[in-house]
Protein backbone atom coordinates (compact mmCIF):
# COMPACT_ATOMS: atom_id res chain seq x y z
CA UNK A 1 0.00 0.00 0.00
CA UNK A 2 1.36 3.38 -0.93
CA UNK A 3 0.01 5.79 2.06
CA UNK A 4 1.26 9.38 -0.48
CA UNK A 5 -1.40 8.42 -2.63
CA UNK A 6 -4.29 6.22 -1.44
CA UNK A 7 -6.52 8.25 1.22
CA UNK A 8 -7.28 4.59 2.51
CA UNK A 9 -9.54 4.97 5.43
CA UNK A 10 -8.41 8.28 6.33
CA UNK A 11 -10.33 10.09 3.39
CA UNK A 12 -14.02 10.30 2.47
CA UNK A 13 -14.76 7.59 -0.07
CA UNK A 14 -15.12 8.98 -3.24
CA UNK A 15 -12.37 8.97 -5.72
CA UNK A 16 -9.33 11.43 -4.47
CA UNK A 17 -8.06 13.34 -7.56
CA UNK A 18 -4.33 14.94 -7.28
CA UNK A 19 -3.25 16.21 -4.26
CA UNK A 20 -0.31 18.31 -3.18
CA UNK A 21 3.23 17.55 -1.31
CA UNK A 22 1.63 19.20 1.93
CA UNK A 23 -1.31 17.21 1.50
CA UNK A 24 0.08 13.95 0.56
CA UNK A 25 2.54 14.32 3.82
CA UNK A 26 -0.30 15.17 6.03
CA UNK A 27 -2.60 11.50 4.95
CA UNK A 28 0.45 9.56 5.00
CA UNK A 29 1.51 10.58 8.44
CA UNK A 30 -2.42 10.44 10.06
CA UNK A 31 -2.47 7.19 8.33
CA UNK A 32 0.92 5.87 10.25
CA UNK A 33 -0.62 7.83 13.47
CA UNK A 34 -3.86 6.22 13.29
CA UNK A 35 -2.95 2.71 12.52
CA UNK A 36 -0.35 2.75 15.45
CA UNK A 37 2.79 2.40 13.33
CA UNK A 38 4.01 6.27 14.87
CA UNK A 39 3.54 4.94 18.29
CA UNK A 40 1.65 7.71 20.96
CA UNK A 41 4.35 10.15 22.51
CA UNK A 42 6.77 9.35 19.81
CA UNK A 43 8.99 12.44 18.21
CA UNK A 44 8.33 13.65 14.82
CA UNK A 45 11.51 14.76 14.06
CA UNK A 46 11.39 16.34 10.54
CA UNK A 47 15.07 14.27 9.72
CA UNK A 48 13.52 11.10 10.61
CA UNK A 49 10.01 12.10 8.76
CA UNK A 50 11.90 13.12 5.21
CA UNK A 51 13.79 9.75 5.06
CA UNK A 52 10.59 8.27 6.00
CA UNK A 53 7.91 9.51 3.83
CA UNK A 54 10.66 10.94 1.14
CA UNK A 55 9.59 14.41 1.18
CA UNK A 56 11.17 17.78 2.28
CA UNK A 57 10.92 19.96 4.97
CA UNK A 58 8.15 22.46 4.00
CA UNK A 59 5.71 20.22 3.13
CA UNK A 60 6.08 18.26 5.94
CA UNK A 61 5.81 21.11 8.27
CA UNK A 62 2.67 22.03 7.04
CA UNK A 63 1.16 18.77 7.47
CA UNK A 64 2.15 18.53 11.38
CA UNK A 65 0.66 22.32 11.91
CA UNK A 66 -2.20 21.06 10.48
CA UNK A 67 -2.29 18.00 12.71
CA UNK A 68 -1.73 19.80 15.35
CA UNK A 69 -4.74 21.47 14.50
CA UNK A 70 -6.82 18.29 14.62
CA UNK A 71 -5.02 17.27 17.86
CA UNK A 72 -3.03 14.14 16.38
CA UNK A 73 0.12 16.07 17.15
CA UNK A 74 1.63 17.73 20.30
CA UNK A 75 4.11 20.54 19.62
CA UNK A 76 6.39 20.57 22.47
CA UNK A 77 8.32 23.80 23.14
CA UNK A 78 12.36 23.27 22.07
CA UNK A 79 11.38 20.21 20.63
CA UNK A 80 9.32 20.48 17.99
CA UNK A 81 6.46 17.59 17.87
CA UNK A 82 5.27 14.40 18.61
CA UNK A 83 2.27 12.16 18.23
CA UNK A 84 -0.36 12.97 20.86
CA UNK A 85 -0.17 10.30 23.54
CA UNK A 86 -3.40 8.15 24.36
CA UNK A 87 -5.58 9.16 27.35
CA UNK A 88 -8.76 7.68 28.63
CA UNK A 89 -10.49 10.83 29.51
CA UNK A 90 -10.24 12.60 25.94
CA UNK A 91 -11.58 8.87 24.48
CA UNK A 92 -14.09 8.72 26.86
CA UNK A 93 -14.99 12.72 25.47
CA UNK A 94 -14.79 11.98 21.91
CA UNK A 95 -17.07 9.32 21.84
CA UNK A 96 -19.28 10.71 23.43
CA UNK A 97 -19.39 13.71 21.56
CA UNK A 98 -18.98 11.26 18.58
CA UNK A 99 -22.57 9.73 19.37
CA UNK A 100 -23.86 12.62 20.21
CA UNK A 101 -23.20 13.41 16.31
CA UNK A 102 -23.89 10.98 14.53
CA UNK A 103 -27.47 10.15 16.39
CA UNK A 104 -28.52 13.36 15.18
CA UNK A 105 -27.27 12.89 11.62
CA UNK A 106 -28.61 9.34 11.17
CA UNK A 107 -31.75 10.78 12.79
CA UNK A 108 -32.49 13.49 10.35
CA UNK A 109 -30.83 11.10 7.36
CA UNK A 110 -34.35 8.84 8.54
CA UNK A 111 -36.15 11.67 8.52
CA UNK A 112 -34.88 13.04 4.98
CA UNK A 113 -33.83 10.06 3.23
CA UNK A 114 -34.84 9.03 -0.45
CA UNK A 115 -34.23 5.76 -2.23
CA UNK A 116 -31.18 6.31 -3.26
CA UNK A 117 -29.90 7.03 0.33
CA UNK A 118 -31.56 3.54 1.39
CA UNK A 119 -30.01 1.99 -1.41
CA UNK A 120 -26.40 3.22 -0.29
CA UNK A 121 -26.83 1.87 3.03
CA UNK A 122 -27.82 -1.28 1.60
CA UNK A 123 -24.90 -1.21 -0.60
CA UNK A 124 -22.12 -0.29 2.20
CA UNK A 125 -23.66 -3.10 4.14
CA UNK A 126 -23.13 -5.41 1.48
CA UNK A 127 -19.65 -4.74 0.50
CA UNK A 128 -18.26 -4.21 4.30
CA UNK A 129 -19.82 -8.31 4.54
CA UNK A 130 -17.96 -9.16 1.06
CA UNK A 131 -14.94 -7.82 2.04
CA UNK A 132 -15.74 -8.95 5.51
CA UNK A 133 -15.59 -12.54 4.48
CA UNK A 134 -12.91 -12.62 1.96
CA UNK A 135 -10.35 -11.96 4.81
CA UNK A 136 -11.93 -14.41 7.05
CA UNK A 137 -13.58 -12.22 9.89
CA UNK A 138 -16.57 -12.50 11.37
CA UNK A 139 -15.87 -8.77 13.37
CA UNK A 140 -16.80 -6.65 10.30
CA UNK A 141 -14.66 -3.45 12.00
CA UNK A 142 -11.78 -5.75 12.61
CA UNK A 143 -10.10 -8.99 12.55
CA UNK A 144 -10.94 -12.29 14.02
CA UNK A 145 -7.34 -13.34 14.68
CA UNK A 146 -5.23 -9.84 14.35
CA UNK A 147 -2.17 -11.65 14.93
CA UNK A 148 -2.13 -12.78 11.86
CA UNK A 149 -3.52 -10.17 9.70
CA UNK A 150 -2.20 -7.82 6.95
CA UNK A 151 -2.81 -4.04 7.33
CA UNK A 152 -3.97 -4.22 3.72
CA UNK A 153 -6.55 -6.44 4.54
CA UNK A 154 -7.25 -4.41 7.75
CA UNK A 155 -7.42 -1.04 6.34
CA UNK A 156 -9.70 -2.41 3.19
CA UNK A 157 -12.52 -3.56 6.02
CA UNK A 158 -12.15 -0.59 7.79
CA UNK A 159 -12.48 1.65 4.66
CA UNK A 160 -15.87 -0.28 4.24
CA UNK A 161 -16.91 -0.15 7.78
CA UNK A 162 -16.79 3.78 7.75
CA UNK A 163 -18.58 3.56 4.22
CA UNK A 164 -20.86 1.87 6.04
CA UNK A 165 -21.27 4.47 8.84
CA UNK A 166 -20.87 7.45 6.29
CA UNK A 167 -23.27 6.05 3.98
CA UNK A 168 -26.17 5.89 7.35
CA UNK A 169 -25.49 9.64 8.29
CA UNK A 170 -25.32 11.01 4.42
CA UNK A 171 -28.91 12.44 3.72
CA UNK A 172 -28.66 14.32 6.82
CA UNK A 173 -28.54 17.55 4.53
CA UNK A 174 -25.86 19.12 7.08
CA UNK A 175 -22.03 19.58 6.28
CA UNK A 176 -21.17 20.64 9.39
CA UNK A 177 -22.71 17.04 11.08
CA UNK A 178 -20.67 15.34 8.36
CA UNK A 179 -17.04 17.57 9.22
CA UNK A 180 -17.91 16.63 12.94
CA UNK A 181 -18.38 13.05 12.23
CA UNK A 182 -15.49 12.52 10.14
CA UNK A 183 -13.19 14.02 12.55
CA UNK A 184 -14.40 12.07 15.61
CA UNK A 185 -14.14 8.94 13.96
CA UNK A 186 -10.26 9.65 13.43
CA UNK A 187 -9.74 10.90 16.93
CA UNK A 188 -11.82 7.50 18.16
CA UNK A 189 -9.98 5.06 15.51
CA UNK A 190 -6.87 5.44 16.63
CA UNK A 191 -7.81 4.40 20.26
CA UNK A 192 -9.64 1.85 17.74
CA UNK A 193 -6.95 -0.22 16.35
CA UNK A 194 -4.83 -1.44 19.12
CA UNK A 195 -8.04 -1.98 20.91
CA UNK A 196 -8.86 -4.47 18.46
CA UNK A 197 -5.91 -6.65 18.77
CA UNK A 198 -5.41 -6.34 22.52
CA UNK A 199 -8.98 -7.82 23.42
CA UNK A 200 -9.13 -11.00 21.16
CA UNK A 201 -5.96 -11.80 23.97
CA UNK A 202 -8.69 -11.84 26.91
CA UNK A 203 -12.11 -11.32 25.25
CA UNK A 204 -14.67 -13.38 22.98
CA UNK A 205 -15.19 -11.57 19.54
CA UNK A 206 -17.61 -9.10 19.65
CA UNK A 207 -20.56 -9.95 16.93
CA UNK A 208 -20.20 -6.17 15.31
CA UNK A 209 -21.49 -7.51 12.05
CA UNK A 210 -25.48 -8.38 13.85
CA UNK A 211 -24.85 -5.14 15.10
CA UNK A 212 -24.58 -3.63 11.80
CA UNK A 213 -27.45 -5.83 10.50
CA UNK A 214 -29.66 -4.72 13.11
CA UNK A 215 -28.99 -0.93 12.84
CA UNK A 216 -29.48 -1.08 9.11
CA UNK A 217 -32.56 -3.06 9.51
CA UNK A 218 -33.93 -0.66 11.98
CA UNK A 219 -33.10 2.18 9.91
CA UNK A 220 -34.50 1.19 6.91
CA UNK A 221 -37.77 0.66 8.64
CA UNK A 222 -37.39 4.17 9.50
CA UNK A 223 -37.55 3.31 13.40
CA UNK A 224 -35.70 6.47 14.70
CA UNK A 225 -35.56 6.16 18.29
CA UNK A 226 -34.42 2.58 17.63
CA UNK A 227 -31.77 3.12 15.17
CA UNK A 228 -30.27 5.87 17.50
CA UNK A 229 -30.39 4.17 20.08
CA UNK A 230 -28.80 1.10 18.33
CA UNK A 231 -25.71 3.06 16.98
CA UNK A 232 -25.30 4.56 20.61
CA UNK A 233 -24.93 1.34 21.92
CA UNK A 234 -22.86 0.20 19.00
CA UNK A 235 -20.06 3.03 19.68
CA UNK A 236 -20.21 2.65 23.32
CA UNK A 237 -19.53 -1.30 23.59
CA UNK A 238 -16.53 0.05 21.13
CA UNK A 239 -15.66 2.74 24.12
CA UNK A 240 -15.96 0.64 27.15
CA UNK A 241 -13.53 -2.09 25.07
CA UNK A 242 -11.03 0.93 24.85
CA UNK A 243 -11.36 1.60 28.34
CA UNK A 244 -10.13 -1.57 29.48
CA UNK A 245 -7.50 -1.98 27.19
CA UNK A 246 -6.36 1.22 28.02
CA UNK A 247 -6.89 0.72 32.00
CA UNK A 248 -3.67 -0.88 33.65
Amino acid sequence: MNVLTDPNLLEPVEAVKSVTLAEQAYRAIKHDIISGALPPGSALRLEFLKNRYQLSFSPLREALNRLHSERLVDAVALKGFRVSPLSLKEMRDAMSTRIFIDCEALKRSIERGNDDWETRVVGSLHTLSLVTRRHGSNNASGVQNPDNASEPNYDQIEHRHLALHQALISACDSEWLLEFSMKLYIQTERYRRPMLVNRYKTDAPRDVSSEHRNLVEATLSRDIPVATQLLAQHYQKTADLIAATLQP
